[in-house]
């Protein structure tokens, strides 16, 4: 219905770090699919009605999209499709995921770094510019999604073009209910465009460097 391909990804075990608090933990990814690339504004438009900051070029990646928008969008995404949506949203914006359903989600952190990787171990699946859009070679526009060689699992963009909302609490003892974004963005140095990188922002914000792609589980 909106046009967005997903990719199968397999099981498997990845290990995330965090250069603040110097700690690493590995996860265990259980089989889901992610969008192959970011969602567009042409699909953000379809399914919420909102084209984001008004402009028609379709292939840009939906940006200045809040955490609570992309929750949204998937929700709204699932019942169009005849899915059960994924999250619970209360009156207060207190967001509940239904760990059941079978209706598209954002990915966990750990989700997004192990597709990100596809099986490599260095900081890119990559050459930086082959495969990502960012400050060192955009030409002073937002690049449309899709342009860049993807990685051995087929997902574009996983680095550069526009960070992407994750599910998870990026430090809620200290950042409360701010929420993890990966993957760096068009106007960020290569230092940023890792996969092992972590970016925090409030789930209100709306920048024009931060998009989203979306995930199903394996059910």
């Amino acid at each position: 219905m909106s046009g967005i391909e997903l990719v199968d990804i397999p099981p498997g075990r990845v290990t995330l770090s965090d250069r603040r608090t110097q700690r690493s933990w590995p996860v265990e990814v259980g089989p889901y699919q992610l969008a192959a690339v970011p969602v567009t504004r042409s699909q953000y438009a379809q399914i919420s009605g909102c084209r984001p900051d008004g402009i028609r070029e379709d292939r840009l990646p939906a940006d200045s999209v809040s955490w609570y928008e992309a929750i949204r969008f998937c929700n709204a995404l699932s019942e169009r499709s005849g899915m059960t949506p994924a999250y619970r949203i209360g009156g207060d914006d207190q967001v509940d995921r239904i760990a059941a359903a079978d209706g598209y989600r954002l990915p966990t952190e750990a989700e997004w770094e192990y597709a990100c990787r596809a099986g490599t171990t260095g900081p890119r699946y990559g050459t930086l510019d082959d495969i990502a859009w960012y400050r060192g070679n955009f030409d002073d526009r937002l690049p449309e999604v899709g342009t860049k060689q993807p990685n051995a699992w087929g997902l574009h963009d996983m680095l550069g073009t526009v960070w992407e909302w994750c599910w998870d609490l990026y430090d809620p003892d200290v950042y409360g209910s701010y929420r993890v974004l990966r993957g760096g963005g068009w106007f960020d140095e290569h230092w940023s465009c890792r996969a092992s990188v972590r970016r925090r922002s409030h789930p209100t914000v709306r920048l024009d460097d931060i998009g989203f792609r979306i995930a199903r589980s394996a059910l």
